[in-house]
């Protein structure tokens, strides 16, 4: 494939051209994960890929329980679809747990603090969402060490073992959930077949691309997404893509957020970025970029809920008006409207229509949490 239709194809799978979704779910779907350690990139993302959504949309499907944001893949929060969490979690945070345990004692965590903080965590979360910082005072108040980045990673490793995830907003601040409480029961992950899911699910929101590809946006070895891919009927270590995509034609130019999938989901950003990798790219942080003809070719950000462009060289007056009106729908899709939020605070009886719809959603007997 010449690099042309290799970009054509990704920026179909990518959903950036052809036939917009309609839904949140729709775009996560596609993409299996979209990176969301900033959830106003997550949203943005969804925006590029969709029609006429808000950002309360999303909001409305992480409080609706479709949509979760968690630790998967390489260690970084995603935002991933709540029936795709089990099996994600399963197969891509084990490998987690090593780097974890170091980063605790780095932050001068011990072993039993650390035990004693996911049990914190746990007890929480039995009484319904509850913030970072209100965690934290829980894990202050039982002498579990929190400054610097301990209590990132002590809620990291409750994830890790499978306690909690993020959930509905609360107020501002994205809000913890107990997943037993929070989400179905999953059922049990047979590892195989979990590679196969990876690896078609990646393909589909990010064909053609290579076993490389895939091993670094999952975080699992060469072996294992070899062996996903030659499970759906794909070899070899050269580009792979399902069969019968259809390719659509390159997109309008368009206004992406940080850490963009486009740019997150490959072992190169070369074909997006070329020499511009030192702008976009700072210290870790991927700077929103403005794509035309699938090519980075400027950064911008939100000062005031209004878009401000930097272009790396003078663009045409057809690209710049092109970029001025999705500027427009960034502003609007941002602008504040009455969110949709739980914001009822550290009652059981607060929480009961929460906990009635759960059970509810819940197959068989339901498990619950005692407080002391």
């Amino acid at each position: 494939m010449t690099a042309p239709s290799v970009a054509a194809a990704r920026l179909t799978a990518q959903l950036l051209s052809g036939t917009p979704a309609r839904t949140p779910g729709q775009v996560v779907q596609r993409l299996l994960a979209v990176q969301a350690q900033d959830l106003r990139g997550g949203r943005l993302a969804v925006r590029a890929r969709s029609q006429e959504l808000h950002s309360s949309d999303i909001d409305r499907a992480l409080a609706d329980r479709e949509l979760v944001v968690t630790w998967v893949n390489r260690g970084t929060l995603h935002l991933v679809r709540a029936e795709d969490y089990p099996w994600l979690h399963a197969l891509t945070t084990p490998q987690l747990a090593t780097g974890n345990a170091s980063r605790l004692k780095q932050e001068g965590v011990s072993p039993s603090q650390a035990e004693r903080g996911v049990a914190v965590v746990e007890k929480e979360l039995c009484d319904g969402p509850r913030t970072r910082l209100q965690l934290k005072a829980a894990l202050d108040a039982a002498d579990v060490p929190t400054a610097g980045q301990a209590v990132v990673h002590v809620l990291l490793l409750a994830t890790l073992r499978g306690v909690c995830v993020r959930g509905p907003m609360l107020g501002k601040e994205q809000a913890f959930v107990l997943v037993r409480d929070w989400l179905p029961p999953g059922r049990p992950v047979d590892r195989d077949v979990a590679l196969a899911e990876l690896a078609r699910r990646y393909l589909a929101g990010h064909g053609p691309s290579t076993a490389r590809d895939l091993g670094k946006w999952a975080g699992i070895t060469l072996g294992d997404a070899r062996k996903g891919l030659a499970a759906v009927k794909v070899l070899g270590d050269q580009l792979v893509d399902l069969p019968g995509r259809e390719v659509a034609p390159l997109p309008v130019p368009r206004l992406l957020g940080p850490w963009d999938e486009l740019l997150m989901g490959w072992a190169s950003r070369e074909p997006v970025l070329g020499d511009r990798t030192g702008i976009v790219t700072v210290n870790g942080i991927f700077k929103p970029i403005a794509l035309v003809r699938g090519k980075a070719v400027g950064t911008w950000g939100l000062p005031g809920g209004k878009v401000a462009l930097v272009p790396f060289a003078p663009l045409s007056a057809s690209v710049s008006k092109a970029l001025a009106r999705d500027a427009a729908d960034v502003e609007r899709f941002v602008l504040p409207q009455l969110p949709y939020r739980i914001t009822d605070r550290d009652t059981r009886s607060d929480m009961a229509p929460v906990r009635a719809k759960a059970a509810r959603r819940r197959a068989g007997p339901e498990q619950r949490c005692t407080s002391p």
